[in-house]
């Protein structure tokens, strides 16, 4: 008989002996920090459905990338609102943009240098309708036209690393976006810039704050036509196998817990470096409960992020990511 000579409770007994037998380790160096960046000077708003997550202008966001840095956070991920949209999205890829700006800024600062900057390449943040494309309408039927949105999404990575992006990240989910953007790349003189695709983004409930936070809900219809039907996990293979065959340097598996498996399905398929993102509607929800004292907050947000990092992903992108790393030192 095994029992009593195996007691596995002998490893659990004080913190260090658990601490010397952990599996899954998190670090500061693995997180990711989104931040919005808005016009004007001295902005810093807070997204109602989001505690302690602000639109900043880029003069405040310089203060947080700072906090950040100081923290030894890995990188931020750089979203945009615009001061005006259109059909076209001119503001995504237009030279002064409002995250080519932040861009340029943030690589003049030498505080800054050990960041990763990531540009979340898409068009929903900077189009009049809301949508990750360009729209085509016959009458009450409307379309998301690929190709042409594809040419735009490009031109917005070239754009994007040309003002000093470390990694374009496009997350609209057309196909055929990966080659385009690497091809865009490769002409502008960006060749040593890498893809890091959503490869397999799934249209979620649980993107809901990030609405807020980006104005980006579409005015009409919903995304479920371009983004993945979250019943599908062989499909998320088949997304994920496209992207790189087209060229993409990392991956990005977005929301994160409603879609361990995902994660899990694609570390054990793919050795390509892979992230995931805990969306807006995971953190809100769990801010939720800790407003109501339901659940302990420092403990929910560690098991919250170990559960993704044990699941496969390498790094980690949140907006717990200061918070997290204030606790992991």
């Amino acid at each position: 008989m095994n029992f009593p000579s195996t007691r596995l409770r002998r490893l659990r007994r004080t913190e260090a002996m658990r601490s010397l037998v952990r599996e899954t380790h998190l670090h500061p160096g693995a997180l990711i920090y989104p931040l919005f960046i808005c016009p004007g000077e001295s902005v810093r708003k807070e997204i109602g459905s989001m505690p302690g997550v602000f639109n900043l202008s880029i003069d405040e966001a310089v203060k947080e990338a700072e906090a950040c840095a100081a923290l030894g956070i890995g990188g931020l991920l750089l979203f945009g609102l615009p001061a005006e949209k259109d059909e076209q999205a001119t503001g995504a890829w237009a030279e002064d943009g409002i995250v080519q700006s932040a861009l340029r800024k943030f690589k003049n600062s030498r505080a800054l240098a050990p960041l990763v900057l990531i540009a979340d390449v898409c068009l929903c943040e900077y189009t009049s309708h809301g949508h990750c494309g360009v729209v085509a309408r016959d009458g009450d039927h409307y379309e998301i036209e690929n190709d042409s949105s594809v040419a735009l999404i490009a031109k917005t990575a070239a754009s994007l690393a040309k003002a000093g992006a470390d990694i374009v990240a496009p997350s609209d989910m057309m196909d055929g976006r990966v080659e385009a953007i690497r091809d865009a790349l490769d002409v502008g003189g960006s060749e040593q810039i890498p893809v890091m695709s959503y490869a397999s983004k799934f249209a979620s409930a649980f993107y809901g704050p990030f609405r807020e936070a980006a104005d980006s809900a579409p005015q009409f219809g919903d995304r479920r036509s371009y983004q993945m039907d979250g019943a599908n996990l062989r499909e998320a293979m088949r997304e994920i196998d496209q992207d790189i065959a087209e060229g993409a340097d990392m991956l990005l598996m977005k929301p994160a817990m409603p879609y361990l498996d995902v994660i899990r399905a694609a570390r054990e398929r793919y050795d390509l470096p892979m992230g995931a993102y805990q969306v807006s509607g995971e953190y809100s929800m769990l801010h939720a409960a800790f407003q109501r004292g339901w659940l302990e907050p420092e403990r929910a947000m560690m098991e919250s992020l170990l559960s993704i990092r044990r699941a496969g992903a390498d790094f980690i992108v949140t907006y717990f990511a200061k918070d997290a790393a204030k606790v992991l030192g």
